[in-house]
């Protein structure tokens, strides 16, 4: 069982690492608002991962991976918010283009919590997630409900420990994102990335 756990953690350590849209996310709140409301934001993916999980225990989560109105209904409700936090992150970085405040000025448009919950609950690929890769990693040993949320559990704290260790990395690097020409470079980055996830969620085939 320990092998099979341990399988299952690295798995779900390298999904974890993969650049997102929860990464973009964080990283836009940093820069717009600071290293608490990034935070806040991790603490808002990770309610979202939770909420999945027992929609996956529950098996409410696989009925809309296979209604494919649903399944619509959210993606798109997903793309359409990634690209509407992309467009705010280009028109506020834009409008502080002259001068650019300490972090926090703009970014009290919306609860840092309720946007990291929001992108997460709105992606529908964690649907699809959960009911085809989640039950081929649980261990055969372990009821397959009780399974299912260790799995659960160790996806979250995984997502908390990554995006929490990338938003004390931009932490310390303060003073350089501080700088006009690298926080504007970095905000209409994120806000181009954010929007082409947008996009790509919108495309993609469900």
């Amino acid at each position: 069982m320990l092998t099979h756990c341990a399988a299952a953690l690295g798995v779900l350590g390298l999904l974890t690492i993969v650049p997102g849209p929860d990464m973009a996310v964080v990283t836009r709140r940093a820069l717009l608002a600071g290293t608490a409301d990034a935070f806040r934001t991790v603490a808002g993916i990770a309610t979202g991962l939770l909420l999945w999980g027992a929609l996956t225990v529950a098996g409410l989560a696989a009925a809309l991976a296979a209604a494919p109105a649903a399944y619509l209904v959210v993606k798109l409700l997903g793309a359409g918010y990634l690209v509407f936090l992309g467009v705010q992150a280009l028109r506020l970085h834009r409008a502080a283009a002259s001068a650019l405040p300490e972090p926090g000025v703009f970014g009290r448009a919306g609860s840092p919590w309720r946007t990291g919950l929001i992108c997460n609950v709105l992606n529908p690929k964690i649907a699809v997630f959960c009911t085809g890769l989640l039950p081929t990693l649980a261990p055969p040993q372990l009821p397959v409900a009780w399974a299912m949320t260790l799995l659960v559990l160790l996806h979250a704290a995984l997502t908390v420990a990554w995006l929490g260790g990338c938003t004390l990395l931009l932490s310390k690097a303060g003073p350089v994102l501080r700088k006009p020409r690298v926080r504007g470079a970095l905000g209409r980055t994120t806000g181009v990335v954010l929007i082409g996830f947008g996009l790509v969620v919108a495309t993609t085939a469900g």
